[in-house]
């Protein structure tokens, strides 16, 4: 392995790691010594600068809550608005970045796998931009209660196939779109979403979704002169959490609170909080972590309202955070999610993605507890365009569903 491969951590702590078939190793080493080259070039750097401020949007503001703030009587709460970068979420910010390394590594084709939909958006869309082709594996059932961005997607020229292995969700994603990796590795560059998968996926993700953490860094000294208290996100793999903690873990006296999917209770198969009770050390999909899983090493169900958390693993350095007690992790209810995403929507006229609705919800637990002079930047890591199939059914069932059957009744 080249100098530079050897300079990115395959491992945090125990976990991390590259646990993959032996025809999936030359092209992981070739995407390592590929990032590890961009990462220092300067040209490469100033494009991707270019691209986020004037096609994402970057940076995207920091917002004082104040009426969020007042209500709960607590420290003060900002919210990094990563919802107004293109494409609705922070997943644009990896997915781009990795269209760009996949024309340096000579590829034409790209494939991605996603659950809420937003990062297979983001996909597409920098495949369009980069002249790449675009193939997103996403489980049926995710498919029909994320319909809105499975339509952008296929708007924008990519294939959206519906995985329908086991629980038709992301975990299964995972699994159909390295099968296809595999089997495509001379043209295709497989963009992984989150900061988990073989070595060097986890630091490639983190490295560019912390763009976040540092933008918050600068607007806070602007805003306040002095950094947060506490910061705070939702947890599914953990690109938005770790986009937004690691410009800041070596700082002391910030507290790190992830929130994960308690979904519709702590059943087995009724959630998707990996730290609930006690977390199980596994390895899956290409790397060691903690899973849910069964004692013969299975992968559980999972569920939640959000999609994006609906997943049986969690990054290896989140795992490696967990264990230094350097991030605090917290199970937030499917009922509590759509309270926390309706009181935000209310007070600030911000409507959440559902998986950041999660992350308010814990923000809505700590705030009152803490002091006024304390300060909160919680990840609003998507807007929730994307989930009206199942905010409008959960929240306004009866005008939703008449809606949807006028609809099929014109269209007759």
């Amino acid at each position: 392995m080249s100098r530079i491969s050897q300079m990115l951590p395959r491992h945090f702590g125990p976990y991390g790691g590259r646990y993959v078939p032996e025809m999936l190793v030359p092209a992981l080493k070739e995407l390592a010594q590929g990032y590890g080259q961009c990462k220092q070039d300067p040209q490469f750097q100033a494009q991707l600068t270019d691209l986020y401020h004037n096609y994402c949007g970057r940076p995207t503001p920091l917002y004082f809550a104040d009426k969020l703030t007042k209500t709960l009587g607590g420290c003060k709460i900002y919210l990094k608005l990563e919802g107004l970068a293109h494409t609705g979420a922070h997943k644009i910010n990896n997915a781009l970045a990795q269209a760009l390394l996949a024309l340096r590594l000579g590829k034409t084709k790209i494939i991605a796998e996603t659950g809420a939909g937003q990062h297979g958006l983001a996909s597409a869309t920098a495949a369009a931009r980069c002249g790449l082709q675009c193939t997103v594996f996403m489980g049926e059932v995710d498919i029909r209660r994320q319909y809105p961005n499975v339509y952008a997607m296929k708007l924008l020229g990519a294939e959206v196939i519906p995985v329908t292995d086991g629980t038709k969700t992301l975990k299964d994603a995972v699994n159909a779109t390295l099968k296809y990796w595999i089997q495509h590795l001379e043209d295709t560059h497989y963009i992984l979403g989150s900061a988990l998968g073989p070595f060097p996926f986890p630091v490639i993700v983190r490295d560019f979704q912390s763009i976040i953490g540092r933008e918050v860094r600068t607007q806070i000294l602007e805003r306040e002169k002095r950094l947060p208290n506490h910061l705070v996100a939702c947890v599914g793999g953990g690109s938005n959490a770790m986009g937004l903690f690691h410009p800041f873990l070596h700082e002391s006296g910030i507290r790190f609170h992830g929130a994960e999917a308690g979904g519709r209770g702590p059943k087995i198969g009724d959630h998707a909080a990996r730290f609930t009770n006690t977390p199980k050390v596994g390895i899956a999909q290409g790397y060691k972590s903690y899973f849910l899983q069964n004692d013969h090493g299975q992968l559980q169900d999972t569920h939640s309202v959000s999609a994006g958390l609906d997943y049986a693993g969690v990054g290896p350095e989140l795992a490696w955070l967990y264990d230094q007690q350097l991030v605090e992790f917290s199970a937030i209810t499917d009922v509590q999610a759509l309270e926390a995403f309706t009181i935000l929507t209310r007070l600030e006229g911000i409507i959440p993605a559902l998986e950041s609705a999660h992350a308010v919800a814990r923000a809505m637990e700590l705030a009152p507890t803490l002091p006024q002079d304390e300060i909160m930047v919680v990840n609003i890591s998507g807007r929730g365009d994307k989930d009206i199939f199942i905010t409008a059914r959960e929240l306004d069932r009866n005008n939703w569903m008449a809606f949807l059957k006028r609809e099929v009744e014109d269209d007759q």
